[in-house]
């Protein structure tokens, strides 16, 4: 049986704290993953470019990459993205698609040739600005378990009160917003035209937010119904840092390899802001239900409400995380002017994240024990003919969770090409990946996870200015 990550773990208290929002594990895995933006000609050929370099979005995977390049250039780009997630709960799809716009990606590299006779001829400084991580999405369940969790009406002075234990439909919305600012600077050179070495210094700035809503449906067996609502909301806040560096060696003309490392990202002080606290909320057999809570039913004028008179409490807390480091070794086939065909492999310490600064023991046994360090592909390709060019490229990114099903890593393609104009040239991309993942908005209780499908589509456009 596939073990579901969701897992509502806040802080230490007697009770089980009942969440629909995500938790610390759930969260750490958010924060650790990226959504690969970069140029046009990045992005349509799949990211691979760990032995190929030339190209401002190199930064990412291996800095070495940096002084392939002979001028110094300018890169920005904009980027569209179209997000679809279809959930299934309890054999009820819902469908939700949303279009998004950003300035993905805006940097440049400077390049120096030694100005005196050295076997080191060349050397590059780039500065970039991209984002990592687009947070900003929103879904939808709805379906009946036949479970009611919200039984009680806490307004009820009948003896004994009524049960309203006949479930009749759950719906569930979930909105994400924010996103990971990512600010590179990198230092490459180059030995005999053979040897190119590099290192970078990545700042993170890291906004999360997450609204979710639960409602209930339920009745009693004497035609009385209760409407229940719980609101959860978390606000994240950050800044973490991380050191990247590599080689790129060119054993032949046509062929060159490398290999980067890159360090674990260090969020020295993440500050959460949420309303997920004792708030005289709701308790279901030792379940504390936290948050902001709304429950009327038909036979009572009166309706229960723990915000009543403006009573909005929320509480802050600050904690550490360190994510995964990540091992990328290359390949690329060099074809000439004509061509070329590049190969990346990534391995991604998944097992040895780290939250730290509270009592954080259940998720760092889960991230040890419940998680794998991932295998990725990336390939890509492209194809010259005189000024104009032709990309394509296919990635692969293995699930963290042991547990996973194969329709959880993700998959995807892309293609793309571009015009060299000669001082400045324009390029397009567009790519596409699935994967699927389940939501538990019912931790602690004997009820399926949401199945949700995501698939995005991104086009993106990248003006490049020789300088």
């Amino acid at each position: 049986m596939k073990k579901y990550i969701t897992l509502a773990a806040l802080f230490a208290v007697v009770l089980t704290s009942y969440s629909q929002s995500l938790g610390y594990q759930d969260l750490a895995l958010l924060f650790s993953k990226n959504d690969a933006n970069g140029t046009a000609r990045f992005t349509s050929m799949s990211g691979a470019f760990g032995a190929l370099g030339g190209d401002i979005s190199v930064m990412n995977i291996n800095p070495a990459g940096l002084a392939v390049y002979n001028n110094s250039s300018f890169a920005g780009s904009l980027n569209s993205r179209n997000t679809g997630i279809t959930s299934n709960y309890y054999g009820i799809y819902r469908n939700n698609e949303e279009d998004f716009f950003n300035l993905s990606q805006a940097g440049a590299v400077l390049v120096f040739d030694s100005a005196y006779k050295s076997d080191w001829n060349k050397f590059a400084i780039g500065f970039n600005y991209s984002i990592t991580k687009d947070f900003t999405n929103s879904f939808d369940a709805r379906g009946n378990s036949g479970i009611a969790t919200f039984r009680d009406f806490p307004l009820d002075n009948n003896i004994p009160t009524i049960d309203y234990g006949v479930a009749e439909e759950q719906r569930f919305f979930n909105n994400y917003a924010g996103e990971i600012n990512e600010m590179n600077i990198a230092f490459s050179s180059v030995h005999k035209n053979k040897l190119y070495l590099g290192v970078g210094f990545n700042f993170y700035d890291l906004n999360f937010t997450q609204r979710s809503t639960l409602v209930e449906f339920n009745k009693d067996g004497n035609g009385n119904t209760l409407d229940a609502n719980l609101y959860q909301e978390n606000f994240t806040t950050g800044a973490g840092i991380s050191i990247n560096t590599g080689f790129i060696y060119k054993a032949h003309q046509n062929f060159r390899f490398g290999l980067s490392y890159q360090t674990p990202t260090w969020y020295t002080e993440l500050l959460e802001e949420s309303n997920i606290i004792d708030n005289g909320g709701f308790r279901i057999n030792d379940v504390q239900f936290d948050g902001d809570t709304e429950i009327s039913v038909s036979n009572n004028s009166t309706t229960y409400d723990n915000t009543f008179g403006g009573n909005f409490p929320s509480q802050r807390f600050i904690y550490k995380f360190k994510t995964p480091s990540k091992l990328t070794a290359s390949a690329a086939f060099i074809f000439g002017k004509n061509g070329l065909l590049s190969i990346d492999y990534i391995n991604k310490n998944y097992k040895n994240m780290k939250l730290s600064n509270a009592n954080f023991s259940v998720e760092n046994n889960f991230f040890q024990n419940e998680l794998r360090n991932t295998h990725s592909v990336n390939i890509g390709s492209e194809w010259r003919f005189d000024r104009f060019s032709v990309r394509g490229g296919y990635k692969y990114e293995q699930s963290p969770d042991k547990l996973a099903f194969d329709s959880d890593n993700l998959e995807g393609y892309s293609l793309g090409g571009g015009y060299d104009f000669g001082n400045f040239k324009l390029d397009f991309s567009y790519s596409d990946n699935n994967r699927t993942a389940p939501y538990n908005f019912y931790p602690g209780f004997n009820v399926n996870s949401a199945n949700l499908i995501l698939d995005n589509k991104v086009f993106t456009g990248t003006v490049t200015l020789n300088l």
